[in-house]
């Protein structure tokens, strides 16, 4: 069983506090995504994890094992990188096995390994080419079979998705997930895409100036978000209320009529759904609707409305 376990860690450049305390507790495999803004703490979270940045204070427990103090090298886990960092004077080969190439092992055992990786990643047949004959997706593949070739029992992912186009990042969140349930491992992957982290993780944590705003599920955070940063962040609410008594609401919970003090802004047609923005007492808010209740009522920039909800549908936030 690979466990994996963060005690009050903490990261200080100076006088600066880039993580503050962070724990986490994993104790099976479990897809996790460290989410926040840039500047969040995120990374130095992993790469902490992964022994690139030293430990001002806390541990990091692996399999019940001390790996705090450890090098890269010898703490089990791998790292796949933003930008891939693949070699690009090796084939896609000798890139997948540099690792065990260094290890001292033989060519024909390391290239043997790395093509049953590639071909795990679909990626057997270009075994010859080198990275820049490769398109953005096959390099991320690439890059991930490289990190695999090791067996780490956790697997360490800084944004891998970013510098692929829309299409790709949906197609690879799937190869992605898919990957994490069969090799059965811990996957740690930062990433500051609610929606990336909604539709992989099986943990979230919601960082914001170093610190963990809240973690749990991507059905928790959605449903049940603690405070105002995480509902705005995790996205889909409106933070209704005054500064000590903030109230959230969902945007496809509120229901718009046509006269009244409000106005429409802003009107989106995004397929199923048509997202609007309406200017009212409440403030400005967010309004998702179906594309048949919007053809239903037909809205446009301009129109006055009444923006409502039911009661049961606010949630109470920590101020």
């Amino acid at each position: 069983m690979n466990s994996l376990e963060l005690i009050n860690l903490e990261k200080h450049y100076g006088d600066t506090k880039a993580v503050c305390g962070v724990s986490l507790s994993l104790p099976k495999p479990t897809y996790c995504c460290l989410l926040g803004p840039s500047g969040c703490g995120k990374t130095s979270l992993l790469r902490m994890i992964a022994g690139h940045e030293e430990i001002t204070s806390g541990d990091v427990i692996l399999n019940n094992h001390n790996i705090s103090n450890e090098p890269p090298a010898l703490r089990s886990t791998s790292m796949m990188f933003q930008n891939y960092a693949l070699f690009p004077h090796l084939t896609v080969v000798d890139n997948v096995a540099f690792a065990l190439k260094i290890a001292g092992v033989a060519k024909t055992e390391r290239h043997a390994k790395a093509m049953d990786l590639l071909d795990s990643v679909q990626l057997a047949t270009m075994r010859d080419r080198y990275p820049n004959q490769l398109s953005g997706g096959q390099q991320q593949r690439v890059a991930l079979a490289r990190a695999l070739i090791t067996k780490p029992k956790l697997l360490l992912l800084d944004e891998p998705l970013s510098a692929l186009d829309p299409f790709l990042r949906i197609e690879m969140r799937s190869e992605l997930k898919a990957l994490q349930r069969r090799l059965d491992i811990t996957f740690v992957h930062v990433t500051h895409s609610q929606e990336e982290a909604m539709a992989l993780a099986d943990v979230i944590l919601v960082m914001n100036q170093g610190m963990v705003e809240q973690q749990g599920t991507p059905i928790d955070l959605f449903t049940k978000p603690r405070n105002p940063f995480v509902a705005r962040f995790i996205g889909g609410h409106n933070v209704v209320g005054d500064a000590n008594a903030p109230f959230s609401v969902r945007e496809d919970r509120i229901q718009l009529k046509r006269g009244g003090d409000g106005t429409v802004t802003s009107v989106e047609f995004l397929g199923s759904v048509v997202r609007l923005k309406a200017s009212t007492p409440n403030g400005a808010l967010t309004i998702v609707q179906t594309d048949i209740e919007f053809n239903r009522n037909k809205l446009d920039v301009g129109d006055s409305v009444t923006a409502s909800w039911l009661k049961k549908d606010q949630l109470q936030l920590e101020a």
